[in-house]
């Protein structure tokens, strides 16, 4: 038998790891989905549907992502919960793999689902309430349109994601207790660290600043105008491809790396 990855082992354990705590693993997903479906109604209330669709898919994709992450390697919250766990009869390679499968791969795309059926729901109630004897029938009927999942604002929040949800994976086998909230913390104190360190040394270069986006811009005021210097193009995607995906398959990596410690 292989001693790495064997089918029909893997399948116990995946099936062990879903069944084993069915009220937190199914409860908690249907509890996250149902705070999504509010997020969107409340948005949509207030903001129209372009809030609530970037809003929802923003925050909800990522954060909800990330909170599952940590509870579904929560085994390691205790010695005893993540002792037992290390003792079963697979490999650390199974045992990274079922994890990130039901955090990084199913949760996501139950996600993506959801937020799919009840955006093309509202849409389609909006779109079926128009009177199309209207004047600007077609102008309603086209300002309202389903949230493109291939789009630009999707495709910022993806790597967001990846970089969360690896996150959550490391710090579960570093923080034992609420390790949602340390790593919420710890990446709220990176943030603010670069944010700061970053308007420091700007300040120290250009002086006077108004704004200064980290391994992007610098907004200096001329005169009367503010002028914004760019990070050159070249420099700017290096930063953006190692904080999109360098980072993310690094801290992956790095959870599968720790469970191989925690095993011996």
């Amino acid at each position: 038998m292989n001693n790495t990855f064997n089918a029909k082992r893997f399948t116990r354990l995946f099936k062990k790891t879903l069944l084993e705590r069915p009220v937190q693993m199914f409860g908690f997903t249907g509890l996250l989905l149902a705070v999504v479906f509010i997020m969107y109604v409340v948005a949509k209330a207030l903001g129209g549907f372009s809030s609530a669709q970037n809003l929802t898919f923003i925050w909800g994709l990522p954060v909800s992502s990330c909170f599952f992450a940590s509870l579904v390697f929560g085994y390691f919250s205790t010695n005893a919960s993540g002792s037992s766990y290390l003792t079963l009869p697979a490999s650390h390679f199974e045992k990274w793999l079922c994890g990130i499968s039901i955090a990084g791969i199913i949760y996501p795309a139950l996600f993506l689902l959801f937020f799919r059926i009840i955006d093309s729901s509202f849409v389609a109630l909006f779109h079926n309430s128009l009177n199309p004897a209207a004047p600007f029938y077609k102008e309603q009927f086209d300002s309202v349109y389903i949230f493109d999942l291939n789009g630009t604002i999707a495709w910022r929040v993806y790597p967001l994601f990846f970089l969360l949800t690896g996150a959550s994976f490391v710090g579960a086998f570093y923080f034992n207790k609420i390790a949602f909230i340390k790593v919420a913390m710890t990446i709220a104190i990176l943030i603010i660290t670069v944010v700061g360190l970053n308007l420091l040394m700007a300040k120290m270069i250009f002086g006077n600043i108004v704004d200064a986006g980290p391994f992007n811009h610098v907004t200096i005021p001329v005169e009367k105008e503010e002028v914004s210097i760019m990070v050159p193009g070249a420099i700017n995607k290096i930063f953006y491809y190692s904080l999109s995906f360098v980072l993310p398959a690094i801290l992956w990596l790095l959870a599968f790396t720790r469970l191989r410690e925690k095993e011996f």
